[in-house]
Formats: structure tokens, C-alpha cells, sequence
């Protein structure tokens, strides 16, 4: 008997020096592979083959905006394609940051080809954007809420009123963007924790903030409603707004793809209580590139205590079944035996 399933799809930065080959690893479908191939030699840009299966990683090449946004966007659709429909009844889809855009892909708002167009076209616009984003936790060891750590975020973003901002609600983190200025005295005024934070994001702007309003307002230009098709999935966006199948609103899902979330805070977050809330799916699955959803997903839902968790604890001993609640494409023993 199938089971309901929520997919995720995975953001900025999942494409790394691990992932490499993963797309040629798991594309059953190369017709799939080749649209994408056919928009990027179009556009004079290397090809979605040609940069996963370079011998070595290449930060230069591999985290260049335009590149890591074609990869992370391959990556997603071939793994959406590759859920077994005889297992699985997808109900929802909803992402992270820019995995909004691989949502549209998988809801079919925007064909495969047309999906990666848009994908390297805002990879391109928001990439010229100013400013820089940190990541910094507001959780404890245990997964749980650490107010301390909240409150001295909120203290930064008082203290740079309109120069730094809530780039991304992420789980149990804090992602923050803002002109180059106030990330930098932001991260000097906040105490060092778990040896890795407060953690500069590189090759980031300051995403889902009034510094993109430039990219924003040309991507309008550049993609109208009409180039929008009815989702044939639900989708929940970055405000916890879902989108129903076949009854959306393609202008206003426009304004919000291509303006709303690309100025303001993306609260992923909520996108997923919301799913769970609203589709209480009996899984949910995680796209890769990568598995790094993972922790900001469970600490998501023990939020709002979600099936009983409440800890980190309760997460990895529900994890530890023989059938495991959040299933992650970018781990072989999940892939393979659960979702393939």
C-alpha cells in the first residue's frame, strides 16, 4: 500500500565537493538531462554533464552562483523523478531558500527546461547583488530552543535596523544577511559557538533581503505569469502559504517567486509545520544534493512537537525504526531502500 509523502528541496550550497557525480550517478532519465544541457550551451554557459563529472571539485568553478544553482536544481528533479509512484502518493512540495524554485519544477509550475532557465537566470541577477549572509545557531545541544541565543540575534538585528536582516528562519538556525558592514560586526559581536559559529556563507549575498530589489525587479521583467503554469501539486511557500493544485492565482505566484521571496525573509520553517500541519504526510522525503535538510527539518518539527519529538534524541531513536519518518534521497541506505 502506498504511503503519502511531503517532499523538500534542498537550497544554496548543497552541491559539494562529496556530491560531485551525483547527478550522472542517479539520472535514469537522460532526456531529462539533456533539456538541461540544451539551456545552459544555449546560454554559453558549461553544462549540467559537463560540471558534475569533472574529475575533481572545484570551488571555483562548482560554488560559482550560476553553476551551483543549474547542479542543485538537476540534482532535485532527477531525485523527484526517481521516487518510486508505486510506494509513494507525493501530496505537497515545498524548499528551502532556492530549493522554492525546485518546488515549481516538481509541481510542474515550470517545465523542466524552463525551470533551469529561471534558475540560472536568478543565480546570475542575485549573485550581482551586494552585501553577505551568516548562519548562527539559536537552539542547545538537545535540539531545543535556547532563548540566550535568540536574544542576542535579536539584539544584532536591532542594532543594524535596515542594514541587517532575517535572511532564512532554518530550523534551529538563524541565517542573516545584510550589507558587508553589519554581517561583519554582527559576527564579531556574537559569541563563538560549537567551534564552526557564527559561519560566513560563501559566495552569498544578502539573499531574501532589500538588497536583491534590483534582481527582483528584473526578473519580473524577464518572466511573466504567462510563462506559469498551474501547479498539479500543492506547494508551501516560504511564508506557509500553500498554493493548491490547479486553483492557484499564476500572477500573484509570480509576484511571490520572483519578488516577495527574493526581498524578504524566507521562513522555512513554517513552510514545513505548515505541510505537516495541513498534509500529514506518513513521510517526508528530502531531495539532495546532499543531506544536509536533515537537522533543520527535524529541529523544525520539534518546534512544535510534532509526533511527540522533543528533542534530538527523540528524532535520531524515531529514525533508528525500521521505518524512519524523514527519508533523505542523498543517503544511499535511505535512497536505495526506501525511496527508489
Amino acid at each position: 500500500m502506498k504511503k503519502t509523502a511531503l517532499v523538500v528541496c534542498p537550497g544554496r550550497g548543497t552541491y559539494n565537493k562529496a556530491e560531485l557525480g551525483y547527478i550522472s550517478q542517479h539520472a535514469k532519465d537522460r532526456a531529462l538531462l539533456a533539456q538541461f544541457d540544451a539551456v545552459r550551451a544555449d546560454a554559453g554557459l558549461a553544462t549540467v554533464t559537463e560540471l558534475d563529472s569533472q574529475t575533481l571539485f572545484s570551488r571555483s568553478t562548482h560554488l560559482k552562483a550560476e553553476n551551483a544553482a543549474a547542479l542543485i536544481f538537476a540534482a532535485g528533479m532527477v531525485d523527484y523523478r526517481s521516487i518510486n509512484p508505486e510506494q509513494f502518493d507525493v501530496v505537497a512540495v515545498t524548499g528551502n531558500s532556492m530549493g522554492w524554485y525546485t518546488a515549481l519544477g516538481c509541481a510542474g509550475v515550470l517545465a523542466a527546461d524552463s525551470g533551469m532557465q529561471l534558475v540560472t537566470d536568478m543565480a546570475l541577477l542575485t549573485a550581482t547583488g551586494a552585501g553577505a549572509q551568516f548562519i548562527y545557531p539559536v537552539i542547545d545541544e538537545n535540539w531545543c530552543p535556547d532563548p540566550t541565543r535568540s536574544a542576542l540575534v535579536q539584539q544584532q538585528l536591532t542594532k543594524h535596523h535596515g542594514d541587517l536582516f532575517m535572511s532564512i528562519v532554518y530550523g534551529g538556525y538563524a541565517v542573516l544577511a545584510g550589507s558587508e558592514a553589519a554581517v561583519k560586526a554582527a559576527m564579531a559581536a556574537l559569541p563563538p559557538c560549537d567551534d564552526r559559529f557564527p559561519l560566513l556563507l560563501p559566495s552569498h549575498a544578502a539573499f531574501h533581503t532589500r538588497f536583491m530589489q534590483a534582481a527582483s525587479d528584473n526578473a519580473l521583467a524577464l518572466w511573466p505569469a504567462t510563462r506559469f503554469n498551474q501547479p498539479q501539486l500543492p506547494m508551501i511557500d516560504g511564508r506557509g502559504q500553500v498554493w493548491p493544485n490547479f486553483g492557484s492565482d499564476l500572477a500573484a505566484l509570480q509576484r511571490y517567486t520572483l519578488q516577495h521571496q527574493v526581498c524578504q525573509t524566507y521562513d522555512f520553517s513554517k513552510a514545513l509545520q505548515v505541510a505537516v500541519k495541513e498534509f500529514a504526510p506518513e513521510h517526508i522525503i528530502l531531495l539532495g544534493p546532499g543531506a544536509s535538510l536533515g537537522g533543520a527539518v527535524a529541529q523544525s518539527l520539534i518546534q512544535i512537537g510534532w509526533q511527540g519529538l522533543k528533542s534530538k534524541q527523540d528524532f535520531v531513536t524515531a529514525q533508528q525504526s525500521d521505518r524512519p519518518y524523514v527519508l533523505s534521497m542523498g543517503l544511499p541506505e535511505q535512497r536505495h531502500h526506501e525511496v527508489c
